[in-house]
């Protein structure tokens, strides 16, 4: 066993002294199984809620009556949930009641996937009912139980099922499989917020090909925003190399591949339920992608972007075009470096300054003569300096 493990093995122990069961549950279980990074731990327990609290000075009720308590021990947050069955589910997402049960078997048997339906103890010793460490060996991805139950039960766990298909290069069992093409319209229960937590994880898994392809295979790309009757569209996002993109680049991809105007994409992604700021973000990526698609960059296009957006940009033509070389990359960060300003509030004069000089009322005409100060220093006609600036813009006035 191992860190965070260890750190938690405190906690067991006092659950355990208290006459409690208590086990490590979930995805930090089967991430340790398969040797991948572990960031936070889970741990399953017979006492209550409120037995729980009782042992422990710091708590906090963040989903108490799904029997789950935050623990904070050593400046560490652990969440210990109560083992539990579950009513019928509503909205096929949530279970009308949960009840508090204390036996572990029971707990597991309401889980998803075998593969998270796997306890360890603090030992290390596996509880492993429904045989997920040789799903996990042979790499499936199999129901705890019918297929068809569980996604009644939770429709997202459409989305999860071809979501660990991208992340872990998993295989969907066949009995699985066929629930979940036959089921993929219970997708339409659930929020959208859910549905873009589990397709952003899809499209930056490292399988994501083989899991889009499923998603094209089963129908289920026609229950996400935007993107029914769109496969063309998702098989050229599917012919580029794109491992190595973030977040925003990879919808920014998706929207040039839909072929979507600057308004359309904006309403794709508020569809989608983004950010103000995720859509200005890719808003910005895709603004200068597609004009470096038309021409080199210059050296103010390089000012307006910034370093994150030429990066992301220049990445996305390296995609399009089919070049895995990132040293353009670097070499156009490398001349905005060099540019003399990054930012018009480093330029030298203000628009009180052209008000001043100019004896003119202010208007539209202060703001395009700031452009040209600041396109005039970039290409190096004249120098970022007050009194230079002054003379030129006069000389310019004569002329």
């Amino acid at each position: 066993m191992k860190e965070p493990f260890l750190s938690a093995v405190p906690l067991i122990k006092r659950l355990e002294n208290a006459g409690f069961e208590a086990y490590f549950v979930g995805g930090s279980v089967r991430d340790y199984l398969l040797g991948r990074p572990i960031h936070d731990v889970d741990i399953a327990t017979s006492a209550t809620p409120e037995e729980v609290k009782q042992l422990f000075q710091r708590t906090v009720d963040i989903g108490i009556e799904h029997g789950t308590v935050l623990v904070l021990y050593q400046q560490k947050p652990y969440e210990i949930t109560t083992f539990r069955a579950e009513g019928e589910y509503r909205d096929y997402r949530r279970p009308a009641e949960v009840s508090f049960i204390r036996k572990l078997n029971d707990d597991l048997e309401r889980r998803d996937f075998t593969m998270n339906a796997i306890a360890m103890d603090r030992n290390g010793m596996l509880i492993d009912p429904f045989n997920g460490r040789q799903d996990i060996e042979n790499r499936i991805i199999r129901t705890v139980g019918p297929a068809k139950d569980r996604f009644n039960e939770d429709a997202l766990r459409l989305m999860r099922a071809v979501r660990f298909v991208s992340q872990l290069s998993f295989q969907i069992e066949d009995q699985t499989l066929k629930a979940l093409s036959s089921h993929v319209f219970l997708l339409q229960n659930i929020a959208i917020e859910r549905k873009k937590a589990e397709f952003e994880k899809i499209l930056l898994g490292k399988s994501r090909k083989q899991a889009i392809e499923m998603m094209l295979d089963t129908n289920l790309i026609s229950f996400l925003p935007g993107l029914t009757h769109q496969e063309k569209a998702i098989k050229q996002l599917l012919s580029f190399h794109c491992e190595h993109l973030n977040k925003n680049e990879i919808w920014a991809l998706l929207i040039f591949c839909l072929n979507l105007s600057t308004n359309q994409a904006e309403a794709f992604l508020r569809e989608w339920r983004l950010s103000v700021k995720e859509i200005k973000d890719i808003q910005r990526i895709l603004f200068f992608f597609r004009k470096r698609l038309e021409q080199v960059w210059t050296v103010y296009d390089l000012y307006s972007a910034g370093p994150e957006v030429i990066q992301s940009a220049e990445t996305l033509y390296l995609v399009i075009n089919g070049m895995e070389s990132t040293k353009s990359v670097q070499s156009w960060l490398n001349v905005y470096q060099e540019l003399p300003i990054k930012d018009r509030t480093e330029l030298a004069v203000s628009g009180s300054d052209l008000l001043k000089w100019f004896e003119k009322p202010g208007g539209p005409w202060v703001k395009e003569m700031l452009l040209k100060i600041e396109q005039a220093i970039l290409e190096g006609i004249v120098v970022n300096n007050q009194q230079q600036i002054k003379e030129w813009l006069i000389a310019c006035s004569q002329n």
